[in-house]
This record gives C-alpha cells, sequence and structure tokens, in this order.
C-alpha cells in the first residue's frame, strides 16, 4: 500500500504558529486623556534635620552670650560650657609661679581668683564671698597652702611644704623606744628595737598615704567638685630643691594636740 501523499504547503504554513503583534502602550501624545505621572516628593533625611537642630542650638547660644554677656545657656548652670572654663580648656594650662600666683587673689578685680593645691592652680572665681576680700577663706587665695588644708593650721602652715607633715597622724608612743629592764639579755633587746624600729617606719608611711588621702580628697573639690563651679587651669612652676631652700617647718601646735597617743588610737 503507497504512503499518503504530503499535504499542500498551503496547510504546513497555516499550521506554524503565528508571531503576536507587539502590544504598544498608550502614550499621553496619542491618549490625551491619560494623566501624567505624579511627581516624586524628596524624603527629609535624619541629617537634614540634624543641621536644622544644629543651626538653631548655635543661634540660640550665640544670642543668649551676647545677651547675658556671661552663659551660652541662657544663665542655666552646665559647668562644661561656661565661657571662662571653655576658654581655658581652648587656651591650655597656664604656668605661674608662686610670686606671679600673688596676684590672683581677688584683689583685683578685672582677674580671676586663683589658689594652688599641690602644685595645680584652680580658679575659684565663682565663690568670690569665700576666696575673695573679707571671705572666709581669702587666706588660700593666690598661694599654694597644701600643708594647711592638711594640718588646719591656716596662721602657719600657709605653704605648700609637706615635709614632716604626715607625723600629725604617728602616735606619741613611736617617739622614743619603750625602756628596757636591766634583767633583759642582748638578745631579747635587739628583737624588741628591730620590732620597734619596724612598727615605727610602718606608722609613718602609713601617715604620709592619710596625708596623700587628705589631699586627694581636696582635690576632688576643686577639680570638677562643687556643682563642678571650679576647675584646673594651670600648675605651679618651681625650681627644684625648693623645699629644701626654706628650712624643714615643724609641726604646728593645733596637729601636734590632735596627734594620737598610742598605736592603738592612730588605728581606730
Amino acid at each position: 500500500m503507497a504512503p499518503p501523499p504530503p499535504p499542500p504547503a498551503e496547510q504546513l504554513r497555516s499550521r506554524r504558529p503565528q508571531p503576536k503583534p507587539p502590544t504598544t502602550k498608550p502614550s499621553s501624545i496619542n491618549n490625551p486623556s491619560s494623566s501624567p505621572p505624579p511627581p516624586t516628593r524628596k524624603r527629609i533625611s535624619t541629617l537634614d534635620i540634624l543641621r536644622v537642630l544644629l543651626g538653631i542650638f548655635l543661634l540660640s547660644s550665640t544670642l543668649s552670650y551676647f545677651v547675658t554677656n556671661e552663659s551660652f545657656f541662657w544663665n542655666h548652670t552646665f559647668s562644661w560650657a561656661q565661657p571662662a572654663r571653655v576658654r581655658t580648656w581652648l587656651r591650655g594650662d597656664i604656668l605661674l609661679s608662686d610670686d606671679e600666683l600673688l596676684r590672683y587673689n581677688g584683689t583685683d578685680r578685672d582677674l580671676p581668683i586663683y589658689l594652688a593645691l599641690n602644685g595645680t592652680v584652680y580658679d575659684v572665681s565663682a565663690s568670690p564671698h569665700i576666696y575673695g576680700p573679707g571671705g572666709s577663706y581669702h587666706f588660700f587665695a593666690g598661694r599654694d597652702a597644701t600643708r594647711a588644708f592638711v594640718t588646719g593650721c591656716f596662721a602657719e602652715d600657709l605653704t605648700a611644704d609637706l615635709r614632716g607633715v604626715e607625723e600629725m597622724y604617728v602616735p606619741l608612743d613611736m617617739d622614743e623606744m619603750p625602756e628596757m629592764g636591766e634583767g633583759i639579755g642582748e638578745e631579747v633587746r635587739r628583737k624588741v628595737r628591730r620590732e620597734w624600729k619596724l612598727r615605727r617606719e610602718k606608722v609613718w608611711r602609713e601617715g604620709r598615704e592619710k596625708v596623700k588621702t587628705t589631699v586627694a580628697g581636696w582635690r576632688k573639690t576643686f577639680d570638677g567638685g562643687k556643682g563642678g563651679k571650679y576647675w584646673r587651669v594651670g600648675r605651679v612652676v618651681r625650681e627644684e630643691g625648693w623645699e629644701g631652700k626654706q628650712g624643714r617647718r615643724e609641726l604646728c601646735q593645733k596637729a601636734k594636740e590632735g596627734r594620737p597617743k598610742t598605736s592603738k588610737e592612730a588605728v581606730d
């Protein structure tokens, strides 16, 4: 049996898939009724907000300073923002001799009031009623009176020399070695002397530590203490060995009378 004849060419062409005509999007030109796309809105970034806030802050601070002539924050107290303190930070430490420091004792109204503690100079101008002329602690102004801060002897100890001041914490029974009877052997005597010497060195060492603790407590008062109204402005410059040129000072009477009588009292 013979195979069927092939289909005509016209039938083959009609069976092939026909390509789809391209779809065209109606344009606003060809279609007047269509509206243009809405414009995109610019978003406000966090950086834009910060710029606006910073501008308001700077404008307010500048206006406050020109109106009050002393404060960046309309007389609200922020220690870190005081104009005098900002100027100190920008200027850096000032270096003064003891003689130069005397000029800042509050008698000159055009100068700030300074005092020094253990060689560090602090601005205490915020309390002229205390450190200025007529104030209860005016004798501290314009000088380094660290020894008086420790002993409490304001008349005698207005100096920075702390040599021997630890004696005020040393018990009276450590001044002299206890007497030993004649019946005690030499070996026992040596042992007693050695133990007494070690104990004496210990109480003197503890006395020096107490002096450091006392000075550190006063430093906290002036270095950002009292609500931040005092602050460091510089240092006192002295030549090497300045203490020895003044001669060794004796312990003032008030400090002598306050010494503990026995080692037990010193511990208590």
